[in-house]
């Protein structure tokens, strides 16, 4: 436990195909080559980023979550994931390759689960943080990792406009922006579908009325036991006594019949299961053993050479400056 003027220690866990992605499309035009003339823009841009976040954040370890790019579970399951998103432009495919052999060089904490994702890395971390009492900041685009937000997680949205335009959310940012809490967020996903990982949702449920579903029902285990033990008769009612105290059309028997029509539950058993993150990877951090990578401090000589071969003057100095100093937790 940390003692109680000492803030508790951080962990970084990066969705770097995220960053990459990003990165490859804003600074194409740049055709930043690294000293052996390779494409280097995106691992560049990546990299500058979560410099900006580690000086942001001064975290004492950072974990980079990488997709296996051979198979995919969520693929064999359902054919069409993600089956909407444009073929990937070689360079960043190269980019994508090279950048777990990039951080691991630096002695930053990479891993690319068999057949999974950077968010099931995330979805680990998260629960990691909260087992060894640590705080955690997901670095990521992707929307489902708002399902672990907590009082120990919050999730940096990277969004444009860099770092200073990225909202940092915790629970209260999270209602505010979608009327649920963290706990409801992958219930709220999945009956709402999600368009980017071409997954559609349950027909007529959508980000006005889902939140009032979960807000009055609780959750979709109270949503489907109601359904399917009194005809859905309480949901009704609920529903529809909300509706006369805010003035609204009465939305019970409406909700009750787009939930109930053939394949409703059978989409959102589905989109739940492709959403939710593996929570039991194992990270590999050792932070009693000094030197383990994704523990900070880095060594400066290893991070001049490393971020030195991309050749950019300073990045290279902002990497030795933030990467090689203590972290805030050491100020204790």
């Amino acid at each position: 436990m940390p003692a109680p003027d000492r803030p508790r220690q951080l962990l970084l866990a990066v969705d770097a195909p995220s960053l990459l992605h990003r990165h490859h499309h804003a600074r194409a035009h740049s055709d930043l080559r690294d000293r052996n003339g390779r494409p280097a823009w995106a691992l560049h841009g990546m990299l500058r980023q979560i410099l900006e976040a580690i000086d942001m954040f001064a975290p004492d370890a950072v974990i980079f979550g990488l997709d296996d790019r051979t198979t995919s579970v969520r693929e064999e399951l359902y054919p069409a994931y993600k089956a909407g998103r444009a073929e990937k432009h070689p360079a960043l495919v190269e980019q994508l390759e090279r950048a777990g052999a990039l951080l691991d060089a630096l002695g930053l904490a990479t891993l690319t689960p068999p057949g999974l994702e950077a968010d099931d890395v995330n979805a680990s971390a998260a629960t990691w943080a909260q087992t060894h009492d640590w705080d955690c900041v997901l670095v990521t685009s992707d929307r489902d990792s708002f399902a672990h937000i907590s009082d120990h997680t919050r999730v940096l949205r990277l969004i444009n406009g860099g770092m200073a335009a990225s909202p940092l959310l915790t629970p209260r940012a999270l209602h505010a922006m979608y009327g649920v809490s963290p706990a409801q967020y992958l219930e709220f996903a999945a009956l709402r579908g999600d368009a980017s990982d071409n997954l559609p949702g349950v027909t007529g449920l959508g980000e006005k009325t889902v939140p009032v579903l979960l807000r009055e029902m609780g959750s979709m285990q109270a949503v489907w036991a109601d359904i399917d033990h009194c005809a859905g008769q309480h949901l009704v009612a609920t529903l529809d006594s909300w509706s006369a105290e805010h003035g609204e059309r009465r939305i019970g028997t409406g909700l009750l019949r787009r939930l109930t029509a053939d394949g409703a539950r059978e989409r959102y058993a589905f989109n739940l299961s492709l959403m939710s993150g593996r929570t039991d990877l194992d990270l590999g951090l050792t932070p009693d053993v000094p030197g383990t990578p994704g523990l900070l401090p880095l060594d400066p000589l290893r991070v001049s050479r490393v971020v030195g071969h991309l050749g950019v003057e300073s990045t290279t100095a902002l990497a030795l400056r933030v990467l090689t100093e203590p972290p805030a937790s050491a100020a204790g």
